[in-house]
């Protein structure tokens, strides 16, 4: 018997977090960057550094919030998990991961990511019953070099080489460094996520049960029919993929084992998120916060439990 999961967040109750979002931060961001090019290159460092560390900060800090809500919104059984961390612990670990990453010139990072899933999971409790977080930063250390520094260096040095030797970059050297880049996330989105799953809930491990390459594939089919289609397939593929990792996580114990999906209707969800996209986009994002929680229920409602 399939046991389905809710959203309870109205937009009403989103909105004032973010409207705090879309004026602190991502106005400013965007102001920030658009205005870039016409800042003198020897005032440049000393006027957009000092603003964008605030915008950093301004982002964590309602990020807090946002997550709060969303946790404390999704229901099982009709019964709502609930989070009981606080501003003040949440703080204390971005201040300190922070320093530590600064000090350690990044190193110290997958370790700050740790602390911050590692909050808010640890933090979340069903019926009760608390979750626990089981990442651990050096392996996380060990995917984001192997996935991402390496490859990026290598990238780097082959283009720097490219360079020297030839006087104009032409743009179909530009697309294929954008196509390699790509190329390189999708290993790095793949096992980021696989990480981030990985959680116990009383006798109850969570994790992925997927295979690399077919996961990898799945994403590149996805992803070549968004980029074919100008972005128009995107929703869609965004929702085959929920599926398909869905479908692929597990809650196991010694006795029994519980299995996520999701009952995908393609065509009515992709026009679904379509609509609320839309709204979002003419109404400036003013209407993100219903479009957010419309979506999260759609989705949360027709993703299952069920012991096999």
């Amino acid at each position: 018997m399939k046991n389905y999961f809710n959203f309870n967040l109205t937009g009403k109750k989103f909105l004032p977090v973010w409207l705090l979002f879309l004026f602190l931060y991502l106005i400013p961001y965007i102001t920030i960057i658009t205005r870039t090019s016409h800042i003198q290159v020897g005032k440049q460092i000393s006027l957009i550094f000092p603003m964008m560390i605030l915008l950093i900060v301004v982002a964590f800090v309602l990020n807090f919030f946002m997550t709060k809500l969303a946790i404390e919104n999704v229901s099982f059984k009709d019964k709502s998990v609930v989070f009981t961390g606080t501003f003040g612990q949440y703080i204390k670990i971005v201040l300190l991961g922070f320093f530590l990453s600064i000090i350690t010139l990044g190193i110290y990072g997958a370790w700050f990511i740790r602390d911050i899933y590692r909050f808010f999971i640890d933090n979340s409790s069903y019926d009760s019953n608390a979750l626990k977080f089981k990442g651990k930063g050096g392996k996380l250390f060990v995917i984001m070099l192997l996935t991402i520094v390496v490859p990026m260096t290598l990238l780097a040095l082959v283009l720097v080489m490219f360079r020297l030797n030839h006087a104009g970059v032409d743009s179909t050297i530009e697309i294929i460094q954008q196509l390699v880049i790509t190329f390189i996330m999708i290993p790095y989105l793949y096992f980021v996520y696989k990480w981030m799953f990985n959680a116990d809930y009383k006798d109850f491990h969570i994790s992925w049960k997927t295979n690399f390459w077919s996961s990898c594939g799945k994403i590149i089919v996805e992803l070549f029919l968004s980029v074919v289609t100008l972005g128009i397939y995107s929703p869609l593929a965004t929702l085959r993929l929920y599926k398909y990792f869905a479908d692929r996580t597990l809650a196991k114990s010694e006795v029994k084992t519980l299995t996520f999906g999701y009952d995908i209707d393609q065509l009515n969800d992709f026009l679904f998120l379509w609509g609320q996209l839309l709204l979002t986009m003419i109404t400036l994002g003013i209407y993100f916060p219903w479009a957010f929680s419309k979506a999260g229920k759609r989705v949360l409602s027709k993703t299952y439990l069920v012991e096999e």
